[in-house]
């Protein structure tokens, strides 16, 4: 046992170490506070952030998670609330890859946005708040549309995609990078009270029978608009299938379409 693992056992309570500890064990080993945490879990113990997971994750699979990386591709309605729980949850590396800047018809509904953030770049700001959230968690900011011209290079080395983006032509295009390169994609969007999610794995072209009645246009959510829960409903639901994805456990929402009703209160499913 190293002189770093032998610190934090010495301080640890019933297998948790505190933020401060862990913080002062960064400092006192010069160490990042990432490289802490890795080492906190392999030693079989837990950050005490994470104690509420406990009964649902195991240590090892806390550890899976922050050495797991996951693109989010946008930073607004969905994206925002995507990013945070992703960091809150513990997966150790986050690509959010966005081109937009914060506008104020975004203030009721995106969790980033504020009025000192109009004008502000989404992904800059999603980087600050996620490292003020979890400073263990390294978010990449990428300002770029993705694309078939980027697509490889920007998602090299990701273990999972999730699709945040506002208009149908993205979400097809992305299903089909995500398809060429091997990737799981996990989808969703909203419009109103309405919104839908599905996790499509290469080969299985779940969005183009989802869409495969439009027509052109932006989409529903252009004429519905979306009020400040729907997207944080939506993106709850994406972020359990992520977590699903990387710990390989549970049913995921393959060849299937989940559509929750809030006006109505139902939720149905659709399978392909």
């Amino acid at each position: 046992m190293d002189a770093l693992q032998t610190f934090l056992h010495e301080r640890a309570t019933d297998g948790l170490v505190s933020w401060h500890d862990q913080q002062q064990a960064g400092e006192q080993f010069n160490r990042p506070v990432a490289e802490v945490e890795e080492t906190i879990l392999q030693a079989g113990l837990l950050p005490a952030r994470y104690q509420r997971n406990q009964q649902m994750i195991s240590t090892e699979q806390q550890l899976l998670l922050f050495r797991s990386t996951v693109a989010v591709i946008g930073a607004g309605g969905l994206g925002g609330y995507i990013l945070e729980q992703l960091a809150r949850l513990g997966v150790g590396r986050i690509i959010s890859i966005d081109d937009d800047i914060f506008e104020e018809n975004n203030l009721n509904r995106q969790l980033l946005s504020s009025p000192k953030n109009l004008g502000r770049v989404k992904v800059e700001v999603a980087a600050e708040r996620i490292a003020e959230v979890n400073p263990a968690v390294t978010l990449t900011p990428i300002r770029a549309l993705l694309g078939r011209d980027n697509g490889a290079e920007l998602l090299s080395g990701v273990d999972c995609v999730v699709d945040a983006v506002d208009n149908v032509p993205a979400r097809l295009e992305l299903e089909e990078l995500c398809e060429s390169l091997q990737l799981p994609l996990v989808h969703g969007a909203i419009a109103g009270w309405y919104g839908h999610v599905a996790t499509i794995l290469p080969g299985e072209g779940t969005l183009k029978k989802i869409y495969r009645h439009w027509q052109g246009g932006k989409g529903v959510e252009a004429q519905l608009g979306n009020p400040s829960f729907t997207p944080a409903l939506a993106a709850s639901f994406q972020v359990g299938e992520v977590c699903k994805l990387l710990l390989e456990q549970g049913r995921p929402l393959r060849n299937r379409q989940l559509v929750f009703n809030l006006l109505d209160m139902e939720i149905d499913e659709i399978t392909f």
